[in-house]
Parts: C-alpha cells; structure tokens; sequence
C-alpha cells in the first residue's frame, strides 16, 4: 500500500498543501514579505524555502537535528544577499548553493506531490 506524505506549512495552518496549491501560497507568502517557508510532513520530514525573490534555498530535512540535503546550482559563480529570515536575520549565500527561483518553485512543488527531488535536479546531501 503506497501512502503519500502530506505537508503543511509550519506557521500557517493544519490545513495540508497539495502540490497544486504550495507555489500559490509560497507567492503569497512571498509577495507579503515572508521571504522563508517551512512545510513540514505527515512523516516529519521538513522542507525549507528561503528566497531573495530571484534564488532561493530550498532544503530537505528527514528529522529534526538532521542536516539534510539541499539544491544546488553547479558551476555557478558569485553570492546574492537579501535571504531575510523569519527571525530577522539577513544571510548571503554562495549562488552554487541556491537556485534561480522558478527551479525553486518546480523543486518545491515536486517534493511535495512525490516525496523526492525530481529525478533531474541538482542537490547535494549534507549528512
């Protein structure tokens, strides 16, 4: 019996988020100046979503406490700043470690319909 994760956002509601549904609510979230999203699973894996609205940092989580595994943008040079963090605190990261937001948006979406990266994204685990 094959049983699907579902995902809600962390600080929003205990509604699930289907993956028809998360890119409209990361844009909302986005265009009101939450630049960071949490969505967290049925099986209590999380997924992180951090944006400067041109890249994003988008990581995958199996438990709290573990490093996990993030998409990367091999061959990529250079840092953008602006990632503002629900806490207030304002990162820069290398831009190998992000990726442009519209790949952001087709990771997340993946992720949450399947479980998994898709079978073409670039990512690196950091376990």
């Amino acid at each position: 019996m094959l049983v699907i994760e579902s995902w809600v956002i962390n600080d929003d509601s205990l509604v699930p988020t289907s993956s028809e549904m998360v890119l409209e609510a990361l844009r909302s979230r986005i265009d009101s100046g939450q630049l960071e999203t949490w969505l967290i699973s049925s099986s209590g894996r999380s997924l992180a979503f951090a944006t400067n609205t041109e890249r994003a940092m988008v990581m995958l989580l199996d438990e709290e406490g573990d490093p996990g595994e993030h998409a990367v943008d091999p061959g990529c040079e250079g840092s953008s700043d602006g990632f503002v963090l629900s806490n207030g605190q304002h990162d820069e990261y290398p831009d190998q470690d992000t990726v442009p937001i519209r790949e952001a948006f087709r990771l997340v979406e993946h992720i949450v319909g399947t479980g998994s990266w898709p079978a073409d994204a670039s990512w690196v685990a950091d376990r």
